[in-house]
């Protein structure tokens, strides 16, 4: 493990700023310019600092916050203190890192699921759909899905952007995960047309939800 101060890693992390990732991460709505290879190497030679992880959170720089999120101890941090980091997080690279490197790794990860949820702050509860999203394929027990579908069906064509986003992740994943819901999952897809025009590259799956669901499942053999 290399030890290194806040302000060393900080000068490290300007050394690698390209202006090329920059124009590329800022069209995603992410402001660094640091390569995420680059940033990944970074954190392999740094390895788990979760004292060092907390001080460049505390910096409110992109890229400081990614390196911690790669460096950090995820079943460290606290219910209380998960809970105002997703608050902080200001771009979509940082809050996604976030709930995938940390938050699901946390043993708080239900009860802030919860909590997220049913907050007023769309951004904040898009967090709470995409946990919830994560359950539907790997843990279902106990989640109400035909009330999920009734939710996403009343308000996901109307959502913000990030939630709607989350939302129809969870769409998805009910319609391809449980067999018994998979046809009002699609039709909620088909009737709200939510992401069918979205650009998809060749060979990737389309996230609209009817055919993101028919694509899965035709791979999956269900």
């Amino acid at each position: 493990m290399v030890q290194a101060t806040v302000g060393e890693v900080l000068a490290e992390l300007a050394a690698l700023e390209d202006p090329k990732a920059r124009a590329v991460n800022e069209k995603h709505g992410d402001d660094h310019g640091v390569n995420l290879g680059k940033l990944r190497a970074v954190a392999k030679r740094l390895k788990t600092q979760q004292d060092l992880a907390r001080e460049l959170w505390a910096t409110d720089d992109t890229a400081a916050r990614l390196l911690a999120l790669l460096i950090c101890r995820p079943k460290a941090f606290e219910r209380d203190e998960l809970d105002v980091m997703l608050r902080e997080a200001r771009t979509p690279k940082v809050h996604d890192w976030l709930l995938s490197y940390v938050v699901k790794k946390n043993p708080h990860a239900e009860e802030l699921r919860l909590t997220w949820f049913a907050d007023p702050d769309p951004v904040v509860a898009s967090a709470g759909w995409a946990l919830t999203a994560d359950r539907v394929a790997k843990q279902p027990e106990g989640l109400d899905l035909a009330g999920l579908l009734d939710t996403i069906e009343a308000e996901m064509q109307g959502a913000p952007d990030r939630l709607q986003w989350a939302m129809n992740t969870c769409l998805a994943q009910i319609g391809i995960e449980h067999a018994e819901y998979r046809s009002r999952a699609i039709d909620i897809g088909e009737r709200l047309q939510v992401l069918e025009d979205y650009p998809t590259s060749p060979g990737c799956t389309s996230p609209y939800a009817p055919t993101w669901i028919a694509e899965m499942v035709r791979r999956q053999g269900k």
